[in-house]
């Protein structure tokens, strides 16, 4: 008759151990708790801007992509102030632990640096790219009183009187802001800058008249051009904008052949993020991105979707010099 004696703590964790080693080396799947599954707390999506806008409803998006995907809780979480920079830098300073991430725009991961060298964060060094969520072509459009009704007759009458034009942007190194500049630089026109404290007041006072011109994100724009409040003249993409064909794109013009800047959208983590927590957000955003209900309602929103798989790491240095040399055009550093 076989005895059976009770093992101590020590033995029964050598067994253990034993017992997930050799499970792993025979290919067996593990239980979730046993492999310290991820996700095993809500993630947090942090996005700079108030709800409502671009860049909230993209991570709103995302979010609910991801929640389906990795089969946890993901809330968004909104932090406003300073074009995206209080958010983006909450973000770089969390732990890299997969918890906290940052649904990141243009304007923080690149533009609000290289106009504000005071800042503390950099978004080709402080952060773990994840993937490239969307883009979205901006929209140049008029008052209805100021007698333009395309590109040409805009650039007519800049040339006839420099500087006496005016174009509105979310603010000072806004990617809005250096959509104008572009324009500026390229057709050889001096257009003022007038910087608005948020895209509200800004469409206000072009659709009331007071401004000339603004470059507005397509989900500003959109309740003003269905009203006839403003004029479409151009975007900013190479390609006409699927949800708005009727408008232009500003490369086609002659003396804007090359013309592109765009906003977009991407996912982010602090620096440092474990390569197997970044390699499972990755690919979750991927599978969400081939989804084409979630394809559709971020062109919905005016947003070109991308595929999650761009090499993020690389758009952001090569915006980074584009940025740098339209700031020096502009003189727009403090």
């Amino acid at each position: 008759m076989r005895t059976a004696f009770p093992l101590s703590s020590e033995a029964r964790q050598v067994l253990s151990r034993r017992s997930l080693l050799g499970a792993a080396a025979l290919g067996l799947v593990l239980p979730a708790a046993a492999q310290g599954s991820f996700p095993a707390k809500p993630l947090k999506l942090v996005v700079g801007y108030p709800a409502g806008g671009s860049v909230d409803l993209a991570a709103r998006v995302v979010g609910d992509a991801l929640a389906a995907r990795l089969r946890g809780t993901v809330v968004v979480d909104n932090v406003g102030g300073a074009a995206g920079a209080i958010a983006a830098q909450r973000v770089a300073s969390a732990p890299a632990d997969g918890y906290t991430l940052l649904v990141g725009a243009s304007n923080e991961l690149v533009a609000t640096r290289i106009v504000n060298p005071a800042q503390r964060y950099d978004g080709r060094r402080d952060f773990t790219p994840l993937g490239l969520v969307a883009t979205s072509p901006l929209i140049l459009a008029a008052r209805p009183g100021l007698g333009v009704k395309s590109m040409a007759d805009l650039l007519e009458l800049a040339r006839r009187q420099p500087g006496k034009l005016s174009y509105g942007s979310s603010g000072v190194g806004s990617t809005l802001h250096f959509a104008g500049e572009l324009l500026n630089q390229r057709a050889g026109i001096s257009i003022a800058h007038v910087p608005y404290r948020g895209v509200a007041p800004l469409t206000s006072d072009l659709a009331g008249g007071s401004l000339d011109l603004a470059v507005l994100s397509p989900t500003a724009a959109q309740p003003f051009l269905q009203s006839g409040r403003i004029v479409p003249l151009a975007v900013t993409s190479a390609q006409r904008l699927s949800a708005l064909p009727q408008v232009p794109a500003m490369a086609e013009l002659a003396p804007l052949r090359g013309y592109e800047l765009v906003g977009w959208f991407a996912l982010m983590a602090p620096r440092g993020l474990p390569a197997d927590t970044a390699q499972r957000i990755t690919a979750a955003l991927q599978e969400a991105l081939a989804e084409p209900a979630v394809r559709k309602r971020l062109e919905d929103a005016g947003m070109v979707p991308a595929t999650g798989r761009e090499d993020l790491a690389r758009l952001i240095a090569e915006e980074d010099r584009k940025y740098e040399q339209l700031a020096a055009f502009a003189k727009m550093r403090d």
